[in-house]
């Protein structure tokens, strides 16, 4: 295994992940990369928008959040990150159980390990503004550890000079 190594001619320790998918192997990708980011010290900002906001919720199971008939029946179609589908192969939602299992298995850190070592390691979740707007959030949807509900120019201003991963 290596090092996270910085492109040459960076000095950046800065790493900023746009989370907007609501899939369970990519919020384990989103959370893999934060958490090994702040275990070598550096500042991490997880930007949640669109779908990745169901991570979010604080209601782990389906509940109808959000303003208006169609937000709400988002909010409960998406059902919050016990209910995250894997992108490929779901098999009607029992794949993230089967993942799990074999994380569990292999000893690797599942979902709710990576999530919780995020938060111990100081990672910074924030949630995007439009995005929850669209779909009639508020921040007390949200987990407690969401630090900020920020625009475009807030999450660019905090990303200045850091390594931006966009991950779909």
């Amino acid at each position: 295994m290596t090092d996270l190594k910085l492109p040459e001619n960076s000095t950046s320790r800065k790493l900023s992940i746009v989370v907007f998918s609501g899939d369970f192997d990519k919020a384990v990708a989103a959370f893999t990369l934060a958490s090994g980011a702040a275990a070598v010290n550096w500042e991490v900002n997880l930007f949640f928008t669109f779908w990745g906001l169901n991570i979010l919720k604080k209601k782990r199971g389906r509940s109808p959040l959000g303003r208006g008939l169609l937000a709400r029946a988002f909010g409960w179609m998406l059902g919050g990150v016990d209910k995250l589908p894997l992108s490929r192969l779901n098999f009607g939602g029992i794949s993230p159980k089967l993942m799990t299992g074999l994380m569990k298995d292999r000893n690797v850190a599942t979902l709710d390990e990576l999530i919780q070592a995020s938060k111990d390691l100081g990672v910074t979740f924030t949630a995007c503004e439009m995005s929850m707007h669209i779909l009639g959030l508020k921040k007390e949807d949200f987990i407690d550890e969401v630090r900020g509900v920020v625009g475009v120019p807030s999450f660019l201003d905090t990303s200045k000079d850091a390594h931006i991963l966009f991950i779909s």
